[in-house]
C-alpha cells in the first residue's frame, strides 16, 4: 500500500536524504565513543607526563584538537539538519534540491573544511607512528622507508583542498561531476598512505615477533604481537572502512554519506587509541625491541640462583627518551635445596619494597 503522505519526489531523492540522516545518526554515536576515549587518555596523558615526560603534553594538545574539530564537525552537522529539513522545508524540489543549491553557505564549508582537517590529522598520527615504530632501526631506515609516504601525505593536502574548495563554489556541491573526482583522488591517495603504512607498520612488528617470543613469555610479548596490537598500531579499522567509501563514492551511490561518515569516526577512534597505548606505554617505540631482550644472567650456586634483570623505563614510548630519573628494578628469585618453598622479592634502588612467598 501506497504511502499517501510522501513528499512529492523522486525514490532515489528519498533513499538520499534517509542516508543523508542515517549518517548523521552515526556521526552522533561516534561523537559520544570519542568523547568517552579523549576523557580516558587524556587522564592517562595529564597524569604520566608530570612523572614521565612533559612531551606527553603535545599529544594531549593533538587530542583535544582533534575533539574541537570533531565538535565542531558535528555542530555544522546539526545545523545543516535543521536548515534543510525545517527552516526551508517547501524548498522548491525539497530539502535535497536546496542543500545541493546552497552548498556556498558557511555550514557546509566548515563541514567540508573540518572534515579535510580531521582526515589530514590522522593520516599524520599513523604516519608518526610509523616513523617511530621503524626508527628502532635508525633514523636514516625510518625517513627512507616513510619518504613515500610522506610524499603522498603532501600529495592528498594538496587534493583535500581541492576537493573542498570545489565542493562549496556556487552551483556545484560535494555530489558535482568535478568534485566527485577530486574527492575520489583525494581519498584513494588517504586510503593508500594508511594501507601503505599498515603493511610498514606490520612487517616491522613480524621482524621482531620470533625475537621477542624467544626472549619474553608469551603472556608478555602479546601486548606487542597480537594481532590486534597490528590493528591499532595501524589504523587498518579506518583503511576498511574508507575503502567502502571510496567505492560507493565513485559510482555514486547514496549510501557512501553512510560510509563517509563511518569512516572518518573510525579514523578519530583509530587515532585515540594510538595514543592510548603510548600514554599507558604499551606502544612500539624506538627502544621497544631493545628493552624487551635484554639479556638475563643467572649466578647460579649451591643453594641459591638469582635472576637478575635490569628495566630502565621509558618516559615516552614514541620517541624512547627520558629526562626524568630512571629506576632500577631488580628481580631474585632464591631456592633453597630441599625446600618446595621459594621465595620472590621485588626491589628498587632505595630497597626491597615488597616480597611474596608461595608454597
Amino acid at each position: 500500500m501506497s504511502n499517501p503522505y510522501l513528499p512529492d519526489e523522486d525514490p532515489a531523492t528519498l533513499f538520499l536524504e534517509r542516508t543523508f540522516l542515517a549518517g548523521d545518526f552515526i556521526t552522533g554515536v561516534e561523537y559520544g565513543i570519542q568523547f568517552i576515549l579523549y576523557l580516558i587518555t587524556a587522564r592517562y596523558l595529564w597524569s604520566y607526563s608530570k612523572i614521565r615526560e612533559r612531551r606527553l603534553l603535545f599529544l594531549l594538545g593533538y587530542i583535544t584538537m582533534l575533539l574541537v574539530w570533531e565538535t565542531i564537525f558535528i555542530v555544522v552537522q546539526a545545523i545543516t539538519v535543521q536548515d534543510i529539513y525545517v527552516d526551508h522545508r517547501n524548498y522548491p524540489g525539497g530539502p535535497w534540491a536546496y542543500f545541493l543549491a546552497t552548498q556556498y553557505k558557511a555550514e557546509n564549508i566548515i563541514f567540508y573544511a573540518s572534515l579535510f582537517v580531521l582526515t589530514f590529522l590522522s593520516d599524520f598520527l599513523v604516519l608518526w607512528r610509523c616513523w617511530v615504530i621503524w626508527s628502532a632501526s635508525g633514523r636514516g631506515i625510518a625517513w627512507a622507508v616513510t619518504a613515500f609516504p610522506i610524499l603522498l601525505l603532501i600529495a592528498s593536502f594538496v587534493m583535500g583542498t581541492l576537493w573542498t574548495l570545489q565542493s562549496s563554489m556556487p552551483g556545484l556541491s560535494l555530489y558535482s561531476a568535478l568534485p566527485i573526482a577530486f574527492g575520489t583522488s583525494y581519498y584513494v591517495v588517504s586510503v593508500s598512505i594508511n594501507i601503505i603504512l599498515t603493511i610498514l607498520i606490520t612487517i616491522r612488528i613480524l621482524l621482531h615477533r620470533k625475537k621477542l617470543l624467544d626472549t619474553l613469555p608469551a603472556e608478555h610479548a602479546q601486548q606487542y604481537l597480537s594481532l590486534m596490537t597490528i590493528i591499532i598500531e595501524s589504523a587498518a579499522i579506518y583503511s576498511v572502512t574508507a575503502l567502502l567509501f571510496i567505492v560507493t563514492y565513485a559510482v555514486n551511490n547514496p549510501i557512501n554519506q553512510i560510509f563517509l561518515t563511518v569512516a572518518s569516526g573510525c579514523q578519530q577512534i583509530a587515532g585515540y587509541l594510538i595514543i592510548l597505548r603510548v600514554a599507558k606505554g604499551r606502544a612500539w617505540g624506538r627502544n621497544t625491541t631493545q628493552m624487551m631482550t635484554q639479556s638475563i644472567k643467572f649466578n647460579p650456586s649451591a643453594d641459591t640462583e638469582t635472576a637478575a634483570h635490569e628495566l630502565t623505563s621509558i618516559a615516552f614510548a614514541s620517541s624512547g627518551q627520558s629526562r626524568g630519573p630512571t629506576q632500577t628494578i631488580g628481580f631474585e628469585i632464591r631456592k633453597q635445596p630441599h625446600s618446595p618453598n621459594s621465595a620472590l622479592s621485588l626491589g628498587t634502588s632505595e630497597g626491597t619494597r615488597t616480597a611474596w612467598d608461595s608454597k
